[in-house]
């Protein structure tokens, strides 16, 4: 059924979960899993001579934020014995859907698991700017996983 198992990590809680329901799939399924966790790069007009520092370390943040997402992810997969590999890929403009999808199709998956929430906080209303617009270009079964904060005691 779902032999082919792609999750969306980016260091957020909901994709923590989402890791956790894609573990649970493929063993139901004996099924292989692949985190894939994209690294933005946003189309810029910018001066080469100003701001190129600024470019790098925000650059250089988002990659810390995408290996250890991964790395997460691989530890996730091995403690609980599950076949998985880890994945990032470049946006470089693209949205950050639309590299999913294309990935999606370049790994043949059967299934994509992704949280609702992901790390741009208040970008993201109800559902989420990703995963509300992967949902509306996705050819393939997708399990989107809510996460909820602890209510406060």
């Amino acid at each position: 059924m779902y032999k082919q198992i792609l999750v969306a990590v980016d260091g957020s809680r909901s994709a923590e979960r989402a890791v956790d329901e894609a573990i649970k799939v493929a063993k139901a399924t004996g099924g292989r899993v692949i985190a894939l966790s994209i690294v933005l790069h946003p189309a810029r007009l910018v001066d080469v001579a100003s701001g190129f520092a600024e470019e790098q370390t925000r650059d250089s943040a988002e990659h810390d934020v995408a290996t250890a997402a991964l790395e997460d992810a691989k530890a996730r997969f091995e403690a609980a014995q599950v076949s998985g590999t880890v994945r990032a890929a470049d946006s470089h403009g693209e949205e950050i859907a639309a590299v999913i999808y294309r990935i999606a199709a370049e790994e043949d998956v059967d299934l994509i698991v992704m949280g609702t929430r992901g790390l741009s906080g208040m970008k993201r209303l109800l559902l989420g700017s990703v995963a509300e617009s992967f949902l509306r270009m996705a050819d393939r079964p997708v399990m989107l996983v809510r996460y909820e904060e602890p209510a406060a005691a």
